[in-house]
This record gives C-alpha cells, sequence and structure tokens, in this order.
C-alpha cells in the first residue's frame, strides 16, 4: 500500500470508527475514581458481549432509559434493564462492535476479549445497561419485586440515571451467570481490570455471538 493511498484512507476510516471506539471506551479503560454518573450520551451503535462466566457480588437490577442519538445524529433513547454489581469477575469475555458503511471497507468489526488465559476480568462497581440478555443464572438471597431506590440496595441506583426510584427492581447478595450472552448500550466502572487483552479490527462482520 502505498503512502499516500494509506494516509488518505486511514484518516476517514478512523473518523468513521470513532463512535465504534466511543462505545468500547467504558470497558477498555479502568476508571480509578469510583463508579461515575452515567449521564454521558450514548452512542448510535450497541454492542454484544459474551462470557463463559460472571460471578458478582451486590447484585441490583432495574429498568432506566439509555439516551444518546443514532448514527445520524438524531436523538434518541433506548429502554435498558441496568444490572449492577458492587464486584465482578467475568471469564473469557469477548465484546464487539460493527461499524457499518465505512467508505472503500464496508462494514468493519471491533473485537475485543480479556479474561481467558486463567486470569478473569476483575471489576468494582459495575453497571451494565443491557437491551437483551441470554443465561443460566443462580441468585443468592434474592429479593425480587423491591423498589429500585430502597436505601438497603447494593450498589444502588447509578447518580445521573434515567432510572424511577419508586420502579421494580430486583436484588441479591450473590449472582452466578454462565454461557452469558448480551447486546448493551454502555458499561460503566469504578475499575475494571482487563487481564489478557487483545483487540483486533476485522473487515466484515465478526461479533462474539
Amino acid at each position: 500500500m502505498s503512502q499516500v493511498r494509506g494516509g488518505t484512507r486511514w484518516k476517514r476510516f478512523a473518523v468513521v470508527m470513532v463512535p465504534s471506539v466511543a462505545a468500547t471506551a467504558a470497558i477498555g479503560v479502568g476508571l480509578a475514581q469510583g463508579a461515575l454518573a452515567a449521564s454521558f450520551s450514548v452512542s448510535g451503535q450497541s454492542f454484544k458481549v459474551t462470557a463463559d462466566a460472571l460471578d458478582g457480588k451486590d447484585f441490583l437490577q432495574y429498568g432506566s432509559l439509555a439516551q444518546g442519538t443514532d448514527l445520524k445524529g438524531n436523538k434518541t433513547a433506548h429502554p435498558v434493564a441496568v444490572s449492577a454489581f458492587g464486584s465482578a469477575t467475568i471469564t473469557n469475555m469477548c465484546q464487539s462492535v460493527v461499524t457499518p458503511d465505512v467508505p472503500i471497507f464496508g462494514n468493519v468489526s471491533l473485537e475485543l476479549r480479556a479474561g481467558g488465559k486463567g486470569t478473569p476480568v476483575e471489576a468494582e462497581n459495575l453497571y451494565l445497561d443491557v437491551a437483551s440478555l441470554e443465561a443460566n443464572a443462580t441468585f443468592k438471597n434474592i429479593d425480587i419485586g423491591v423498589a429500585a431506590g430502597d436505601k438497603n440496595n447494593k450498589p444502588g441506583i447509578q447518580p445521573g440515571t434515567q432510572a424511577n426510584p419508586f420502579g421494580f427492581a430486583q436484588r441479591a447478595e450473590e449472582a452466578h451467570l454462565t454461557k452469558v450472552k448480551q447486546t448493551a448500550w454502555a458499561t460503566t466502572a469504578g475499575t475494571f481490570k482487563l487481564s489478557g487483552l487483545s483487540m483486533k479490527l476485522h473487515k466484515g462482520v465478526k461479533e462474539c455471538y
């Protein structure tokens, strides 16, 4: 590839890839200051995540809205089920996001993998804005039907989010999920330690599931 060709095309490619990079930024970076308010505008792309296992403590799940824009910049909002964990370990995690219609290249997929070499991913104050989820799940000491804003909920509703504190929620001391498949709009965490991190770009559609 000539230098001129590479410089021109990769600049155009980078501009189009910005939304997909933004969609994965919360997972790719450890936020050392504790759980941040999810008041950011979500990108116009959802992303898929799989894991062999997710083991969490202080589990809380409630309904909320993820607000942002579509890929054309139009404002939109997505109903989500927020799955929150005070702490969690994730084994053999895969995350993928597809950016459509990249000039010259067509569809381009971003694939991220971690926690698959004997050391799981570790997270603190983890919040997942989930659109769909498939898994086998076991809960310890679960309460179903509590108010989302109950003072005994841990880790509690994330500040700055569009959640009704009087709405339906469920909580448990521990949650064990296996064969996890989910589509999400956002992930935030106080800290996110990715062991064995690998990130690759693929031409075409290559998703975790």
